[in-house]
């Protein structure tokens, strides 16, 4: 079996497609090879696993951490959700750009994006999980949030405003614009 990257619009970000084999009994496939994954030039060396489900309308995001600096491989487990990754490091080219993909059960599509990138997603379906694999253990000390729908962004999210369910963390959370003269945007340059 083998694993092959999209390149996206960001230069950093990729979409992981693995080869399934499936018949009428389901379906089988390596979502994570460290040899492929390295000949890739992706990572290989993942500390902490997390699953979340989420109901439809749920926008959870933009979350990103600079101590230690995570990077997160996504992907859809059941269900539908619209995958969100967006460039925060300062100094950056592609700085406050986003790319968004839809990624689903049935075609399992994975999103890497490294360090350096807020991430969030949007449920489509009833209900979905997702599960991602990240580089970093996860510290709330040094995590912060940009507001999933900043104007300056201008994502393309397949919800409208009041049909988005946030938490308040997120509903809170600062704008780009804010984060950059944070003192923390310091340890996420380019």
């Amino acid at each position: 079996m083998e694993i092959r990257i999209e390149s996206t619009s960001l230069q950093d970000v990729v979409v992981v497609v693995p080869d399934i084999f499936q018949d009428s009994r389901g379906f089988f496939t390596e979502t994570y090879r460290e040899d492929q994954f390295r000949a890739l030039g992706l990572p290989t060396q993942f500390v902490q696993d997390n699953h979340s489900r989420s109901a439809k309308g749920v926008v959870r995001g933009l979350h990103f951490q600079w101590e230690p600096p995570m990077g997160k491989l996504m992907r859809v487990t059941q269900g539908t959700a619209f995958l969100v990754a967006v460039d925060v490091r300062k100094g950056s080219p592609t700085l406050g750009k986003w790319v968004g993909i839809e990624a689903s059960a049935e075609n399992r599509k994975q999103v890497w994006a490294p360090a350096g990138f807020a991430r969030g997603f949007c449920i489509l379906s009833d209900f979905a999980e997702l599960q991602y694999k990240c580089t970093g253990l996860y510290n709330g000390n040094a995590e912060a949030g940009i507001l999933w729908n900043d104007p300056e962004i201008g994502i393309q999210w397949p919800v409208t405003a009041s049909g988005a369910q946030l938490s308040d963390k997120d509903r809170k959370a600062q704008t780009l614009a804010q984060w950059l003269l944070s003192p923390n945007s310091a340890n996420l340059r380019y």
